[in-house]
């Protein structure tokens, strides 16, 4: 397929049709590791698509919400270790640190010809760091969905998509290619795109501290900042910074790109979008080099494993994430989503 000029594979739906990834799989036991993020989306859609699936997770409330998702204690739901020993695919979709804290549990559980499955390339690519090193009898393998757990599922059950990439680190079996596909198929992904584990994980890091959340909340709180601090009122602030790119100017640019956007805004915003955005570039471009040079050399990698290995980690994370969500500018969302015509 061509993007943009580049020439790219891709595997479609069409391609890779649901039965054939049911065929591949049929003698397959998929047990996954972790009721987080990824967890239930992932799981549900392969129960949903018909794949023998088993759920691995550690009582608590994530156990008792598997419960209610359907999965049954002693019958598909179980520890992290018996739905470990029970797969011929092993999918671990913990946290990054819980990765680290079980591995030598998943490792022990591995059998010669089983696959090593992951929705992210961390734990592979700094495995110096992580201690993540895989026996080689066994194929190590990922599918990545390009977004959140809760979208993969919901967008599944509209009938959808999620776009995901794919990778494999190790094919001891021959047939770790075939079974990687299958499972991105069986997920609900909706075109898959070929990557590898470091190329997965530098570009994974670099978007989350970049376009995707640091760099768009620092861009727009910058913004509502200016804003209010000339006179303008909150309500005013936020509708200009977050309310008009989310509910008008991004589903036009994700529809059919930032040209068409462009042309369907009123000249004056044409023309100053077009003469600022090269400062904006030339201003946000060092920055995001220096952000990328820190994740390629595993400085970011080291800062994420440094922090989540703190005891009091989680107190420390609520209390930054309580300051983002009392903010003017998060408090003030709030009001609008509420006076939105949906919402009266």
């Amino acid at each position: 397929m061509n993007f943009g000029g580049v020439i790219e594979e891709v595997m479609t739906r069409e391609e890779f049709p649901l039965e054939k990834a049911r065929e591949i799989l049929k003698d397959e036991t998929i047990a996954v590791l972790g009721y987080g993020v990824q967890g239930p989306g992932q799981s549900c859609n392969l129960r949903d698509n018909g794949f023998n699936v088993i759920v691995g997770q550690r009582q608590g409330k994530t156990f008792e919400k598997a419960i209610a998702d359907g999965w049954v204690p002693g019958e598909t739901l179980f520890s992290i270790e018996e739905a470990a020993k029970k797969g011929t695919i092993v999918m671990c979709l913990l946290s990054d640190a819980a990765v680290m804290s079980v591995w030598p549990v998943i490792q022990k559980c591995l059998e010669p010809g089983n696959a090593l499955y992951f929705s992210h390339g961390f734990a592979i690519t700094w495995n110096d760091r992580t201690g993540c090193v895989p026996q080689k009898d066994i194929d190590v393998i990922m599918v990545a969905p390009k977004g959140s757990g809760t979208s993969l599922r919901t967008m599944f059950l509209e009938g959808r998509g999620l776009n995901a990439s794919y990778a494999v680190y190790q094919d001891a079996t021959g047939k770790a290619l075939d079974r990687t596909l299958a499972l991105g198929i069986g997920i609900g992904s909706g075109y898959l795109f070929e990557t590898t584990f470091q190329r997965e994980a530098t570009s994974d890091l670099t978007g989350e501290r970049g376009s995707l959340m640091g760099a768009i909340q620092g861009l727009l709180l910058a913004q509502y900042e200016v804003l209010r601090e000339n006179g303008h009122s909150p309500s005013e602030a936020f509708n200009e910074t977050v309310e008009e790119l989310t509910q008008s100017l991004m589903p036009l640019f994700a529809a059919k790109g930032m040209d068409w956007m462009y042309a369907n805004c009123s000249t004056t915003a044409q023309r100053g979008a077009l003469d600022w955005y090269p400062r904006f570039h030339d201003a946000i471009k060092p920055v995001m080099q220096k952000l990328y040079d820190s994740v390629k050399t595993g400085v970011e990698a080291q800062i994420s494993i440094d922090a989540n290995s703190k005891p009091d980690y989680r107190d420390g994370l609520e209390k930054e994430l309580a300051m983002l969500r009392e903010s003017e500018m998060w408090r003030t969302a709030e009001v609008v989503r509420q006076l939105r015509p949906e919402n009266n």
